[in-house]
C-alpha cells in the first residue's frame, strides 16, 4: 500500500517534486516556509490540483493529470491532522469522531479514542479539552476514515514542548499499529529525527535530497536548505589563539573546544553549532593528551525516537546541547534527568560553515 507522490506546477509556487512512501514508513517533509510541504498534503488529500501531479496508493491512482483522473476527496482512503485540527466546536470528541466515519459506529469511535489514550472524555468538547487531548481527538477522527494514508501537517505545533513530547512518544507506539504510509510536515528538525524513518527535503519547490534520517543529517547541503537552529546546540565563544596544527582555541562558557578553519583575530567572538549527531555521550571523563572538547553537563531529558536513537537533551552552563544516541546507550547509561554526563565532540566534526561570527558584538572587550 505505498504512497507515490509526483508533482510539478508553477502556482502558487513552482513544484517539482517526486516521492514514494512504504507501508508503515513515516517521512517527513522538511524544508523552510513557503517550500511547497503543506501544498503537497493538500494534493493528496485532494484539495489542491497542480498542472501535472500523480498521486496513487498501491497503485490505484487518486489523481493522474495525464489519465484525467481526480478523486474528491471524499473518495480518497486519506486522513489528515491538521496544524489546527479543525475540530467542530459544538460536538464532543465521539461525535468528532463519529462525523469522519463512512458507517456512523458508537463503538467503533470510542475504541479509537481509546487507541490515541482519550478513554473517558469521550463526552467532552474541544473547549474542554487540553491541547494535547484537541490533538490526540483529531488523531483519532483521522484513523476513524480507516485510511490508506495518513497526513500530519505540522501536528505538534500548537502545544507546549512538555505536551509536544509526550505526544511524540504516544505517535511513535501508535505507529507500531499502523501499515499505512504516514507523511509529516514539519519544520522542526529534532521532531524529523525523532519520528521519521526517511526524510525528503525541498527547498523552493525542488527535492533537493532524499533519504534516511541519518543520511540526510550527514549532509551539509541539506542542513543548509532546511535550517538547523532545531537540531544543534549554539554556543558563543571567544577565539583564544590559532594553533600550529590548524586548530584554533575557543573560549565558551562550557570550556574551552579546539576547533579547525575558525577565522578571527584573537578576541573575536563567535557562536559554535554543535549538532546533535556529532556528540558522543559518557559517563565518565575520558582521559589522555587527546582528551579534547568535553563538556560536562546534566541530563534534562530523554526524548525517545521512532527508531532505535533517542534525543537528549543537557543543560550545560546554562546553555541547551542536544546528542542523538542509540536507545541502548541511553539505557546502559542510565541517562535520567539530573544525571551528569560529559559530551565529546571531535574538532574534524565541526565544518567551518558551523562557526559564525557574531556581526553585532565584534571583538570582546580586553
Amino acid at each position: 500500500m505505498a504512497l507515490e507522490v509526483m508533482a510539478q506546477a508553477d502556482v502558487p509556487i513552482p513544484l517539482d517534486v517526486a516521492f514514494r512512501v512504504e507501508p508503515g514508513e513515516l517521512l517527513a517533509l522538511v524544508g523552510h516556509s513557503g517550500s511547497g510541504k503543506t501544498t503537497l498534503l493538500r494534493m493528496i488529500a485532494g484539495l489542491w490540483r497542480p498542472q501535472v501531479a500523480r498521486v496513487a496508493v498501491n497503485g490505484t491512482a487518486w489523481l493522474d493529470t495525464a489519465a484525467r483522473v481526480d478523486l474528491p476527496t471524499h473518495r480518497r482512503r486519506v486522513g489528515i491532522v491538521f496544524q489546527n485540527y479543525a475540530l467542530f466546536p459544538h460536538m464532543t470528541a465521539v461525535q468528532n469522531v463519529i462525523a469522519a466515519m463512512d458507517t456512523p459506529d458508537l463503538g467503533e469511535a470510542e475504541r479509537v479514542l481509546d487507541l490515541v489514550n482519550l478513554h473517558g472524555l469521550a463526552d467532552r468538547k474541544p473547549a474542554q479539552l487540553s491541547g494535547g487531548q484537541q490533538q490526540r481527538v483529531a488523531v483519532a477522527r483521522a484513523l476513524a476514515r480507516r485510511p490508506e494514508a495518513l497526513l500530519l501537517d505540522e501536528p505538534f505545533s500548537a502545544v507546549d514542548r512538555a505536551t509536544r513530547e509526550k505526544l511524540y512518544g504516544e505517535i511513535i507506539d501508535l505507529r507500531a499499529s499502523l501499515a499505512m504510509p504516514v507523511v509529516l510536515v514539519t519544520h522542526d528538525m529534532n521532531e524529523a529525527q525523532l519520528l521519521a524513518d526517511r526524510m525528503v527535503v525541498i527547498e523552493r519547490g525542488r527535492v533537493v535530497r532524499t533519504g534516511t534520517t541519518a543520511e540526510v543529517m550527514a549532509d551539509p547541503d541539506a542542513l543548509r536548505a532546511m535550517g538547523i537552529r532545531e537540531v544543534a546546540a549554539m554556543l558563543p565563544a571567544v577565539v583564544v589563539e590559532h594553533g600550529a596544527d590548524g586548530l584554533t582555541r575557543l573560549d565558551a562558557p562550557t570550556g574551552p573546544l579546539f576547533l579547525p578553519g575558525v577565522e578571527g583575530a584573537p578576541g573575536t567572538r563567535v557562536r559554535v553549532r554543535i549538532m546533535a549527531h556529532d556528540v558522543i555521550l559518557s559517563r565518565l571523563r575520558p582521559e589522555g593528551l587527546s582528551a579534547q572538547n568535553i563538556i560536562a553537563g546534566k541530563v534534562a531529558r530523554v526524548v525517545p525516537g521512532a527508531g532505535p536513537g533517542v534525543m537528549v537533551h543537557i543543560d550545560v552552563a546554562g546553555h541547551e546541547m542536544l546528542a542523538r544516541i542509540t536507545r541502548r546507550a541511553a539505557e546502559q547509561m542510565v541517562l535520567a534527568p539530573g544525571e551528569t554526563v560529559h559530551a565529546i565532540l571531535k574538532s574534524m566534526s565541526v565544518a567551518r560553515d558551523h562557526v559564525a561570527h557574531t556581526p553585532d558584538m565584534g571583538r570582546a572587550s580586553e
